[in-house]
C-alpha cells in the first residue's frame, strides 16, 4: 500500500483506519505501512478490510467479532462516508469443505450501503506482475492456480499467464460436485467458464503440495 501513495486517491486517505482482519486464520501484519489503527469510527479516515473475523486494535492485538457486529460497524462507517480499501476481493473461500465469507462480501455490502470502495488484489493483473517480479520469472514461465474463476483465473487471463482451475473449490456446487476429488463434467466446466468469462489453460479436480 505504501507504494500506492503516489496515486491521488490513496494519497488523500490519511493514516487512521478501522481495521477488519482475521482471528482464527491468523492476523495480517501492517508493519511498515505507517498506519494508525483506531477502534472508533469517529477517529477513522478510512476502512481497511482484509479479514472477516476480528477488529484490529491500536495495540496491534485483535478482538474477535461476529460477522453481524462487523456489518454494524460498516453501517456506521458508511453513514459517515468513510472510504474503504478491500485488500482481498474474494467473496468466499473453502475451509474444511464449508464456504467462509471473505472480505469481498463485506466490500459489496459496503457499496450497497452507499460507501466508496477501492478494490485491490485479484483479478487486478498488478498482483500477478508483482509476483513474477519477486521470483524473477516472466509470463511464459508462470502458472496461476486457483478455484475462483472471477478472481484467480480472470486475473491470470488479464496478466497473460497460463492457469489451472481447481473445480473442487468454491464452484463445486455449481459444477454438481459432491466430493473434493470428483472430476467435473466437461460441458459443465465449459458453461461455467463462459458464464464468468474466465478461461483456464488447465482444469484439475484438486491441488495439493
Amino acid at each position: 500500500m505504501s507504494q500506492l501513495r503516489d496515486d491521488p486517491w490513496f494519497a488523500a486517505l490519511g493514516r487512521s483506519c478501522i481495521r477488519l482482519t482475521w482471528s482464527d486464520r491468523g492476523a495480517i501484519s501492517l508493519e511498515g505501512l505507517s498506519l494508525k489503527v483506531v477502534e472508533n469510527v469517529e477517529g477513522a479516515e478510512f476502512v481497511l478490510v482484509h479479514g472477516t473475523e476480528a477488529l484490529g486494535l491500536p495495540s496491534s492485538n485483535i478482538c474477535p467479532v461476529s460477522l453481524e457486529d462487523l456489518e454494524k460497524i460498516l453501517e456506521q462507517c458508511a453513514s459517515k462516508r468513510i472510504p474503504m480499501i478491500v485488500a482481498d476481493p474474494d467473496f468466499v473461500t473453502v475451509e474444511a469443505r464449508a464456504l467462509l465469507i471473505m472480505p469481498g462480501a463485506l466490500a459489496a455490502k459496503y457499496e450497497n450501503l452507499g460507501g466508496e470502495v477501492k478494490w485491490t488484489g485479484k483479478p487486478d493483473k498488478i498482483i500477478y506482475k508483482s509476483a513474477m517480479v519477486m521470483v524473477g520469472l516472466d509470463a511464459s514461465d508462470s502458472k496461476a492456480v486457483g478455484d475462483s474463476l472471477c478472481h484467480d483465473i480472470k486475473g491470470a487471463n488479464e496478466a497473460g499467464i497460463a492457469s489451472a482451475f481447481i473445480t473442487g473449490g468454491i464452484h463445486a456446487t455449481e459444477l454438481g460436485l459432491s466430493s473434493f476429488e470428483q472430476v467435473a463434467d466437461l460441458s459443465s466446466v465449459q458453461a461455467l467458464v463462459a458464464k464468468y468469462d474466465a478461461y483456464p489453460t488447465y482444469v484439475l479436480p484438486a491441488f495439493a503440495w
